[in-house]
């Protein structure tokens, strides 16, 4: 893979042809990040830090319409979403900067037994060592800052594969922080394929791994690590809502909607299963079909558009197929159900599909959102965790022991309480459990899982 084409999601159109690299390339980009860590007198002091972020800020601050565009067209993501995406990257980058004075260690205390005495002890927080980090396409830059901004603002050199479908953002960002005058190694981007990437996972040289995509491939990479290396997985989900009877309708159905089909779905907290209450399921479900049936499906670049393609026409025949299996199985499409074009998929209601269809069972990752009847709530609780994943979870209500209730029963790292699965701040942690990961991101969980302890322990008369 000499040079790569990127294409738009769009249409399929050419955006630019890049250079690619091979094994050797991967290699040495990882042996330049581990000469720069084994220097001690490399390495960069806070303060040398703290500069090369604020003005990495503030170039992106005044390209705030490139890089949205770019993302835009790169990652299919409509032009709104992508500058919210952009305004949080650059918020990010803020974050770390605020949180490098709080990497510290504490006292050890001493003198409790006669053999610890005359002893004064403390740890302080090191950089790790060499980051690698591999990224998935769905917010092609905001994904970026956070696998590689954490590990710049604690010192660790940090070496970063972008998905080969979206490569242009991460691209843009490393050549901004060589602009902001981050010292060449510190960050480095390999466009390359699986193969080639292969020692970023296995060399013994690196330290952490950061990743974000399927399961199937986090768990296996998991796998392949060198003894000793750390690694932080963040993998997708099948996010359950459940609505109470009380629940503000007009709430669930705004923000259900927003949570299921913003990025055509292509979000791994994306709302997927949701268990409304017999008494208010048939008025939920036609309404938020209803809502679905007004986004505007088309153009990432056009300002009015609100779904916008998936990432491969692949992906849109994926999709298709799984609704029309439940289809046949019995599910109601309430509306969509069908293609828009070979990359783009019309935001689609299913009413009670089956619990062993796909879209029941596995992580949709597009534009459907899947509505099922429940009369008992511990029945709905059961449902929502049956599945192996683990991630964001919701519940709408307007009693407060039911909202204590269900959110201490759902198996999730978060539950959002009226408000849907899909809400996330960059400083929040963030990830799975069980199939759905392991390890937090979020700016400063990220710094914290990049650093490591050593203890200092003095010994003196005088103490």
């Amino acid at each position: 893979m000499p040079e790569l084409q990127v294409f738009r999601p769009f249409d399929g159109g050419l955006i630019k042809t890049i250079p690619t690299q091979n094994e050797e390339d991967v290699d040495a980009a990882i042996g330049r990040a581990h000469a720069l860590f084994l220097d001690r007198d490399a390495w960069l002091p806070a303060h040398q830090r703290i500069a090369i972020l604020e003005k990495t800020a503030e170039i992106m601050s005044s390209q705030v319409e490139a890089l949205t565009k770019l993302a835009a067209e790169e990652g299919g993501k409509p032009y709104m979403d992508s500058k919210v995406e952009v305004m949080r990257a650059i918020n990010g980058v803020k974050l770390a900067i605020e949180h490098i004075p709080q990497i510290k260690g504490e006292q050890i205390p001493m003198g409790q037994t006669a053999s610890s005495a005359n002893r004064l002890a403390f740890t302080q927080r090191e950089p790790i060592g060499v980051v690698s980090s591999i990224s998935a396409f769905n917010h092609p830059l905001n994904l970026i800052i956070h696998q590689t901004v954490p590990a710049i603002a604690v010192g660790c050199p940090v070496v970063i594969k972008p998905a080969t479908t979206t490569p242009l953002s991460c691209l843009r960002f490393v050549e901004i922080l060589k602009e902001a005058g981050l010292p060449d190694g510190w960050c480095q981007a390999l466009v390359c394929d699986n193969t080639a990437a292969s020692k970023l996972v296995s060399d013994e040289r690196v330290n952490f791994l950061s990743f974000i995509g399927s399961a199937k491939v986090g768990w296996m990479l998991r796998s392949l690590l060198a003894p000793g290396t750390r690694c932080a997985l963040e993998h997708g989900g099948a996010a359950p809502v459940i609505v109470d009877g009380s629940a503000d309708l007009d709430a669930v159905v705004s923000d259900v909607t927003k949570g299921g089909f913003y990025h055509a779905g292509q979000v791994c907290v994306s709302v997927q299963r949701v268990y409304v209450h017999h008494s208010v399921c048939d008025e939920v479900a036609q309404r938020i079909s209803e809502a679905a049936k007004l986004l505007k499906v088309g153009d990432p670049l056009d300002p009015d558009t609100e779904v916008g393609p998936l990432i491969l026409p692949q992906e849109v025949n994926r999709v298709s197929a799984w609704v029309e299996e439940a289809k046949s199985e019995g599910a109601k499409v309430l509306c969509g159900g069908e293609k828009v074009s070979d990359h783009c998929y019309a935001p689609t209601v299913l009413l009670n599909p089956p619990e062993n269809a796909r879209v029941s069972q596995q992580e949709i990752f597009g534009p459907v959102v899947c509505i099922y009847p429940f009369t008992d709530k511990d029945a709905a609780i059961a449902k929502a965790n049956s599945l192996p994943f683990a991630f964001q979870a919701a519940v709408y209500t307007q009693q407060l022991e039911d909202a204590l209730y269900t959110s201490s029963r759902l198996n999730a790292t978060a539950v959002m309480i009226n408000d849907h699965t899909a809400f996330r701040v960059d400083w929040m942690p963030f990830g799975g459990r069980d199939a759905s990961g392991m390890g937090l991101g979020g700016i400063q969980y990220s710094m914290h899982d990049m650093t490591r302890d050593k203890m200092m322990v003095f010994k003196s008369p005088s103490l």
